[in-house]
């Protein structure tokens, strides 16, 4: 069987990974509607590269979870790939081999100039650090204000509309493209919505079955029916 699972922050936060978004410790003295915007990428270089490296940090001192863990074990006997929102590397730490970062990944770096010049990324990422062709560079992650990789959600697309289970976990889908992704399924496809506080809208799809739960907390019954 060909199982999607999207996901979204909700996962990535029972890690210990807070989403830009929020307001914590380690971001408390960034808005990150500036230093994770690419309109502030001219005159905030510095403080942006220094955001994205903290973010780094921190993430390589996580571990994946229960449920990423849970995903990757299903490549065992399901067709599996996961399409995330997440920039984090748990899904590929945990053994998922088939990722799609609809939102780009903090472990990549790519030029300035040329966006298809993308690199491996695990250090801190400064002034000076040039691609091959000597432009700066960024983050492979999608800022705000930024549009989507229109090859990935491409192929994003293309896997949804071919699976037969589609299983949404940590993500309301409350913003697009992404709210969009369910309404592209065949008829015969079942969804599963993995959300502790879930939107009406999810339980008038078709075949649509709720578990109103944290990723973690819904593995059992996720478990009996996949």
């Amino acid at each position: 069987m060909k199982v999607v699972f999207f996901t979204g922050s909700g996962i990535s936060d029972e890690s210990g990974i807070p989403t830009f978004r929020e307001r914590n410790a380690l971001w408390e003295d960034y808005d990150p509607e500036i230093f994770a915007s690419i309109a502030s990428w001219r005159t905030h270089k510095e403080e942006m590269l220094h955001f994205h490296n903290e973010f780094r940090r921190l993430v390589l001192e996580k571990e994946p979870n229960a449920a990423h863990l849970f995903i990757a074990d299903m490549q065992e006997n399901h067709e599996v790939v996961v399409i995330t929102q997440n920039v984090d590397d748990l899904h590929e730490r945990a053994g998922s081999q088939n990722v799609i970062h609809l939102h780009g990944n903090l472990f990549e770096a790519r030029s300035t100039q040329n966006p298809k010049l993308i690199y491996p990324w695990r250090a801190d990422l400064n002034i000076g650090d040039k691609c091959d062709k000597g432009s700066q560079l960024r983050p492979n992650v999608i800022w705000f204000k930024e549009n989507l990789n229109e090859k990935l959600v491409k192929q994003a697309e293309n896997h949804i509309r071919s699976c037969e289970l589609l299983v949404i976990i940590g993500t309301s889908l409350s913003v697009e493209p992404a709210s969009e992704m369910p309404n592209l399924v065949d008829d015969d496809c079942r969804i599963i919505v993995v959300d502790p506080n879930p939107l009406p809208e999810h339980g008038n799809r078709r075949n649509t079955q709720i578990i109103q739960s944290t990723a973690v907390g819904s593995l059992d019954e996720l478990r009996g029916l996949i």
